[in-house]
């Protein structure tokens, strides 16, 4: 469950595409790491003004974890 929804989550230099972003850049996520709060924010770059969800460090690295796996 995410912290938080934010819309301005990170400045924009801090946000980076994915490596999981589909190659086509139909389908990209964008994630900042919120350093001082330990968390991680995560967007879609077709959406950069909308909103960003906001995890924990260790939620997201459980979530990157299970893609890796592939579940």
């Amino acid at each position: 469950m995410p912290d938080r929804i934010e819309t301005q989550a990170a400045p924009e230099p801090a946000w980076f595409t994915s490596s999981y972003s589909a190659e086509n850049g139909t389908a990209c996520v964008e994630v900042a790491h919120l350093t001082p709060t330990h968390q991680v924010g995560v967007r879609d770059s077709k959406d950069k003004a909308g909103p960003a969800l906001v995890v924990p460090v260790a939620a997201w690295a459980e979530f990157v974890a299970g893609a890796r796996a592939g579940l």
